[in-house]
Formats: structure tokens, sequence, C-alpha cells
């Protein structure tokens, strides 16, 4: 495996990450354990998932595996914060109530003591940057958290987010995750020259567009039964 610095932080991971946002459904435990096993032989060391996929079942699997098998610690171990985990009006959003809050959960459910890569899933265009970046840094300098990025954001509010961290001194992304395929290169106009110029590791989602360009739907309206686009 070869692997690559993230970002401008040093840390060295696989070109590929594994993504777990169908861990807990549509796949089931076994199946995710040995999804995990594979890509962890194979030399992948960066793994991404989400508070809100499959309602903390991904995470619940994620930790589960790694703690059972003694691996956690071969893994940069990446989960996003912001997306509804409740009925109440905070249990979702980029506030410091919701983000720490949050954070302990996700920590308990992935049976470890710190997050690798904690990102902020979608902006929050209500919330001014600093309420949310102070959370961030807080967390960070408790150590629950080692390094803070975001996903999904338009490049004006990454360089926004850059320049509240650079004026408050506070922790600073270090990654961007949007969504990127052959047929949506939206983020070459802006987003991929700034994060270029400002050394942010990029983590595209949806490589293959929902399955799209993986030939996986032929036309003519039928879905495959067990596709996202029929889910």
């Amino acid at each position: 495996m070869e692997y690559r610095s993230l970002g401008r932080t040093g840390v060295m991971v696989s070109p590929l990450c594994l993504g777990a946002m169908n861990f807990g459904g549509p796949t089931d435990k076994p199946e995710s354990f040995a999804i995990i096993d594979r890509a962890l032989d194979a030399g992948i060391n960066f793994i991404d998932t989400a508070n809100v996929y499959n309602a903390g079942e991904s995470e619940r699997i994620l930790g589960e595996a790694l703690m059972e098998a003694g691996r956690r610690r071969q893994v940069i171990l990446a989960t996003k914060v912001h997306g509804k985990m409740g009925d109440g009006a905070n249990d979702q959003g980029g506030s410091r109530y919701h983000i720490v809050r949050a954070c302990e959960e996700s920590l308990r459910r992935l049976q470890t003591d710190h997050i690798d890569l904690y990102q902020l899933h979608r902006p929050p265009l209500t919330i001014p940057p600093d309420e949310t970046l102070r959370a961030f840094d807080d967390l960070a300098r408790s150590g629950k958290v080692l390094y803070i990025g975001c996903s999904t954001h338009p490049a004006w509010m990454v360089m926004e987010a850059l320049a509240v961290s650079e004026r408050l001194r506070l922790a600073r992304y270090i990654s961007e995750q949007p969504p990127y395929n052959l047929l949506d290169r939206r983020i070459e106009n802006e987003l991929i020259p700034l994060c270029m110029k400002h050394n942010l590791a990029v983590l595209p989602w949806s490589p293959v567009a929902g399955g799209i360009l993986a030939g996986r739907y032929a036309g003519g309206g039928d879905l495959p039964k067990d596709s996202r686009a029929a889910r």
C-alpha cells in the first residue's frame, strides 16, 4: 500500500478510505466485520463514519469490530457530527452544546478514548463559525479529538473557518469531504484550488455517484431492489 500525508498534518493514510455508511443497514454486522478485516489486511488504515449513519449503528459496529480484533491502533478513525440524533431541539447542528455531547456519545459507541479526525458533517448556516470552532478547539485541547475537518462545505465557508481559526488561535480544519465524481465536478472550480493553496486534505464521497458510474442502473426505470436509489 502506498501512503500519503493527510493534508498538512504529516499523518500517513492510505489513498483509499473505507466508508462505513452502510454498516448496520443494509450491511449487517458479520458482513461489516468481514469488510473491515479485509480492508485492514489489504493495508487500508483510514476509516470514515458518522454518528448519523444508521442512527449510530455504524459507529457501534465499527467500534466493536476494532475492539474485538485489537486493531484500533492500526486505524486513523474519522467520524462526523451535525445530523439529527434525536427528537430534541438541540439533538443536531453545529452548536457547542450539541458538538460536545455528540462527541462523548460517539466515543462511547466507537469504544475509543479519542477520535483521530472529527468533522462537521454539513455547514451550519445560522451559527457563527467561532461557536463551532471553539467547541472543536476545546475537544482538541482535551485530547478527545486529534484533528478537525468539515464536509460538504462551500469554498467560502471553508475559507471563513480558516480565517476565524487563525484570528482566534483555534484548532484549524485540516480536511474537507466533498461530493466528487465524474458526474459532479463542481469542486474543481473553487474548492480544490482553495484546498491546494492551504494544504487541506480532500476526502471525496460518492466517487461512483451512488452506483451510477458502477453500471448499477441500466435504465428503463427498473431499480435493483437492494440498491441505494431504491431505498
